[in-house]
């Protein structure tokens, strides 16, 4: 029966309405957001209320634009003074710790392949490594989605390290993935073969990202559009340009796309806090709306021979693989890191959509157990969405890596332009800050720093010098960009 677009544009936003809805509920539980997004998939796919979904092509095409733009906007949002003293580690973990993660998930994969003989799973030695490889980087989306609605405040730059490294790695991940379908396919490639494609995917990647980066900074900076509105859509057609461009000139796109957003989030841009604006909306519809795709393309009934495995395969990831990759790979910095930060990173090692959207690749590519490499990894992604993901804020509390400074997030809702030559700060009032007195012309403030709102509790409070100041009380700081508190 053919359906009208009405019907399924209708079931379509029903769909993610109702996921919103039910991802509102699994917050309250501490449950992350984009599982229950996953959850609501499945609740309504085939095995639930009976939507029938098994366009694997559609749901990669529809993957692959939205991880482009969450890892644009990722990378948008990654300030380069943060990351700065951590580049270095999030760099190695990125790569060589995605490859440690699928050689060590690999071979325990082979393993048990190897051992069983009730066939239920029955993967050569590349078969396990392409699984592993699928999921052996740690998702953008999920990491970005609950360190920050969590407001998860970490000590000693755990937190741009683990933004860093999980914005950056997804293309390694699929770097690894589409070699290995490819020597799955060929049946022989040579050694030089991998390594030069490595070469070739990540120099393009590299070189291609930074140039169209410059390039749309310019453009956007110097096209003197009539219509406000349009500099939003017009970043957005680049992510597309940048993403296809370096893709057909063989190069790595989602690395292209990450460093192009690195490289327009910290330059000069015109329309810059609009654009971030529309591009966080478009980054949480296409979020929904591929995890959702997702859980619609999975069938229960068909994890539960897997089950077994996927549960040993997702328990040595979270214990073994990772733990030992972040461990290998911090050696040259262990004096940044202590014990518990390396165990905090090593439990930071979320999966989630895109790893599932790394393994419908063998299911389009017709490659052999594809179905069943589909399957585990979306088992072993609710396993760490659930096992780790709900438990960040307690694991970060019993390490002792949480910062107890307030978290004073936008509670003001004041913005100015970027070329006015100011910065805004929300500062909490402190005692020590009242050591000297309690009005505002006592406090102790840099040259050209004033306070310019004051918010206690739920008041706005408009100051003048005779304002007398509480702890607690927030203060929107306005100053010069070459003033600071101190």
């Amino acid at each position: 029966m053919e359906i009208s677009i009405e019907l399924g544009l209708l079931v379509a936003a029903v769909l993610v309405f109702c996921s919103i809805l039910i991802s509102k509920t699994g917050y309250r539980f501490g449950v992350p957001t984009l599982l229950m997004f996953l959850l609501a998939g499945m609740c309504f796919g085939t095995d639930g209320l009976g939507i029938q979904f098994d366009d694997a092509t559609g749901a990669q095409r529809i993957g692959m634009v939205a991880l482009s733009i969450i890892l644009f906007t990722g990378g948008m949002d990654t300030k380069l003074e943060e990351i700065r003293p951590v580049w270095a580690p999030g760099v190695v973990l990125a790569t060589l710790g995605v490859l440690l993660t699928t050689v060590f998930t690999g071979f325990f994969v082979y393993g048990i392949s190897f051992w069983q003989h009730d066939a239920v799973i029955a993967f050569s030695l590349i078969g396990s490594m392409l699984l592993a490889a699928t999921m052996s980087s740690t998702d953008s989306a999920s990491v970005f989605n609950i360190l920050r609605s969590q407001r998860i405040r970490l000590k000693h730059n755990l937190r741009p390290l683990l933004e860093l490294e999980s914005g950056s790695n997804d293309p390694m991940a699929y770097l690894l993935t589409i070699i290995l379908i490819q020597c799955m396919q060929a049946g022989e490639v040579t050694a030089w073969g991998v390594v030069s494609s490595f070469v070739l995917q990540f120099a393009v990647g590299v070189i291609g990202g930074y140039m169209l980066g410059r390039l749309a900074v310019w453009v956007v900076n110097h096209v003197g559009l009539r219509n406000a509105e349009l500099y939003s859509i017009m970043v957005l057609m680049f992510v597309f340009i940048i993403y296809c461009s370096v893709y057909l000139l063989q190069g790595n796109g989602y690395l292209a796309v990450y460093l192009a957003g690195m490289v327009m989030g910290n330059s000069k841009l015109f329309k810059k806090r609009e654009v971030s604006r529309f591009l966080d909306g478009m980054t949480w519809l296409l979020q929904v709306v591929m995890f959702l795709i997702l859980g619609l393309l999975v069938n229960p009934h068909e994890m539960l021979p897997v089950a077994v495995v996927s549960l040993l395969v997702g328990v040595f990831m979270i214990f073994v693989a990772r733990p030992l990759a972040v461990w290998l790979c911090l050696l040259p910095f262990r004096r940044k890191f202590t014990f518990k930060a390396q165990a905090f990173i090593s439990w930071v090692g979320l999966r989630g959509a895109a790893p599932i959207l790394f393994a419908t690749y063998p299911v389009v590519s017709q490659v052999d157990g594809a179905r069943q490499i589909f399957n585990i990894v979306f088992f072993v992604t609710l396993l760490s969405l659930l096992f780790q993901g709900m438990s960040l804020p307690w694991m970060a509390r019993k390490l002792g890596l949480t910062d107890n400074t307030p978290e004073t997030g936008d509670n003001f809702g004041v913005e100015i332009p970027d070329d006015v030559g100011t910065v805004l700060r929300e500062v909490p009032c402190t005692e020590a800050m009242l050591a000297g007195g309690n009005h505002i012309r006592d406090l102790a403030l840099p040259q050209g720093v004033l306070v310019m709102m004051v918010k206690r509790g739920d008041r706005y409070i408009v100051p003048n010098g005779n304002v007398e100041l509480q702890a607690d009380d927030i203060l929107l700081l306005i100053s010069d960009k070459e003033s600071s508190m101190g």
